[in-house]
């Protein structure tokens, strides 16, 4: 296993063991493609280890098939490593809100509802919380309440949250924030999205 050495030690009073093992809260934002993709992968290692995974998608619509889903759902019921629960709220696509933007607004605060609880419950070990930046950029929901409940979460549950524009007292609370920035994209010459790249 690879051994790196931290740039700097702080002096918080916890042992190099305490300070490894300690929860952390993930952000994948920007506005460049594989925010999810590196949350999934997480995933990935997060089974291997043998970790119970909540992935709650919120806003993408329920309908989408999403490629890691099944693949995730596959390996969750194989028994080898961690279980997976997958959870849609979402009706409508993350960066266009529809007519039925009231209903996406109520999904997304179940949806958090859910989070809340399996947290306090410490269901999971890993949460990918994927498109959840949307809500609280467009005010759904509350990010100081989003900051207080990760703060104060149980035991040692880690959580990356995905999604465009994550607000900035949410960056600055994460333990890893990951910039997505657009080089360049097919999509730039004109190209749909394909099997096996976007899904």
């Amino acid at each position: 296993m690879p051994q790196g050495q931290p740039s700097v030690v702080p002096d918080d009073g916890l042992t190099t063991r305490q300070r490894r093992n300690r929860p952390l809260v993930f952000v994948h934002t920007g506005p460049g493609k594989g925010k999810s993709t590196a949350a999934f992968g997480l995933a990935l290692r997060a089974w291997n280890q043998g970790w119970p995974i909540g992935v709650f998608q919120f806003v993408k619509s329920a309908k989408w098939k999403v490629g890691e889903e099944n693949a995730l759902k596959v390996l969750g019921a194989s028994g080898e490593g961690g279980t997976v629960v997958w959870h849609k709220m979402g009706e409508g696509w993350s960066w266009v809100q529809r007519d039925a933007q009231l209903d996406n607004e109520q999904a997304a605060k179940e949806g958090w509802e859910q989070v809340k609880r399996d947290l306090a419950a410490e269901t999971h070990k890993l949460y990918v919380l994927d498109e959840f930046a949307y809500p609280m950029h467009w005010g759904w929901i509350d990010v100081d309440e989003v900051i207080e409940v990760l703060r104060s979460r149980p035991g040692t549950q880690h959580v990356v949250i995905t999604g465009r524009n994550a607000p900035e007292k949410l960056v600055e609370f994460a333990d890893l924030v990951t910039e997505m920035t657009k080089v360049k994209h097919p999509m730039d010459a004109g190209q749909k999205g394909q099997k096996g790249i976007e899904w």
